[in-house]
């Protein structure tokens, strides 16, 4: 495991250290988008070009002890971006959208495409790039001035629960282990979507553009189908249609038929996200992996399949007219969840220690800004007198 920050010396450091991060992150991808993206041709050998970027991705979120800062940049980079670049690599993908923009919906950004505005195309590819980001389809591209692009109001609540959280750990001696677990998993759910809201409304101020929200209220999810297909993570879930499922289905369809190969589209697609959150947890906890946030998402592709074939079954049967009522498939969806997450995904963190550095992180950063804004204070005062 990655060693504590103890002082504000070593929070100024790890903020060096991604600063440094994302300067070489955002040169590599001016170089994607100047010379892989404008000289090369699309297909293997703009695929090459791109492998000293994905080995950049890679290794530059090692550099940094942070939980918090680590993890932002491991998904932004390691995961989302490589994902991103190897699909631009065939002309796919939303960082072609800056030629999109420039040119009607039917041509594809290729090497001889250029923006009529290349200061936008750039900062479109590097936001598109570096944050957690879809354009919405169909919209005009100017967002109206009376029209927010992500609701900041329901960003400052989950901070809020997100505090209260973090004050009832205070307690954990006096909670009962599951119900910390619970927490721990409320905690994991909230952080991540205050992340990619903050992001996108950064991304939606910066463009101007109407975006699509990253989250659709997962909780209120009726299926497995519905939680990972339509309302969980819908960036990911868009990336891992592009790189995964599509392909899978276009190449077995032939062989197998339509059908068959969509069932396994959408497991290898959870088998695929699986090995990728372990990736994740290695950043997180520099320990071997145990497979068993793998095998998470396993059972969950298992459980969509066989959920997606019941209900298919039960729509082509004359005889069945049984519909569960929507509340309790809603219960039983975000319980099942929240169950195999507490048995399969918290687990590897709690044994390396990763929930006492995220409080402890809290704690140092809480230091460091309050330090930070007294001497603020300090030196305005002494200005004024």
């Amino acid at each position: 495991m990655s060693k504590f920050m103890e002082d504000d010396q070593d929070v100024n450091d790890e903020i060096q250290n991604f600063i440094k991060v994302w300067f070489y992150a955002i040169l590599s991808l001016v170089y994607c988008y100047y010379v892989v993206s404008k000289l090369i041709p699309k297909g293997v050998l703009r695929l090459i070009f791109l492998l000293p970027v994905f080995y950049l991705f890679t290794v530059l979120p090692l550099s940094l002890n942070s939980l918090h800062l680590g993890v932002t940049s491991v998904f932004f980079l390691t995961w989302v971006g490589n994902f991103k670049l190897f699909l631009s690599a065939f002309n796919l993908g939303p960082l072609c959208a800056p030629c999109a923009v420039a040119h009607p919906p039917d041509r594809v950004c290729s090497s001889s495409s250029s923006s009529t505005d290349p200061s936008k195309s750039i900062l479109l590819f590097l936001c598109l790039h570096c944050l957690p980001i879809r354009l919405k389809p169909n919209t005009s591209t100017t967002l109206p001035k009376t029209k927010e692009c992500y609701p900041y109001a329901t960003i400052g609540l989950q901070v809020l629960i997100l505090s209260g959280l973090i004050r009832i750990y205070d307690y954990r001696e006096v909670l009962h282990p599951n119900v910390i677990l619970v927490f721990y998993y409320l905690h994991i759910y909230i952080g991540a979507e205050i992340a990619l809201a903050i992001g996108g409304a950064l991304g939606g101020i910066i463009l101007g553009q109407e975006l699509e929200p990253p989250f659709d209220k997962p909780y209120l999810s009726s299926s497995l189908q519905e939680f990972w297909g339509r309302r969980w993570n819908l960036m990911v879930t868009g990336i891992l249609r592009s790189t995964v499922y599509d392909p899978v289905c276009r190449f077995f369809t032939p062989v197998a038929g339509k059908v068959w190969a969509q069932l396994l589209g959408v497991f290898l697609a959870f088998v695929v996200s699986g090995v990728v959150h372990e990736a994740v947890f290695y950043y997180l906890t520099r320990a071997h992996p145990t497979w068993e946030v793998t095998w998470f998402f396993v059972l969950h592709g298992m459980c969509t399949i066989i959920e997606v074939v019941i209900k298919k079954w039960l729509n082509t049967s004359r005889s069945s007219k049984w519909v569960l009522n929507r509340w309790v498939s809603r219960i039983m969806t975000v319980g099942f969840v929240i169950v195999t997450g507490i048995w399969l995904f918290t687990p590897q963190l709690i044994r390396n220690g990763v929930d006492t550095k995220v409080l402890h992180e809290y704690r140092i950063f809480g230091e460091f800004v309050t330090k930070k804004f007294h001497k603020f204070l300090h030196y305005v005062n002494h200005q004024l007198n």
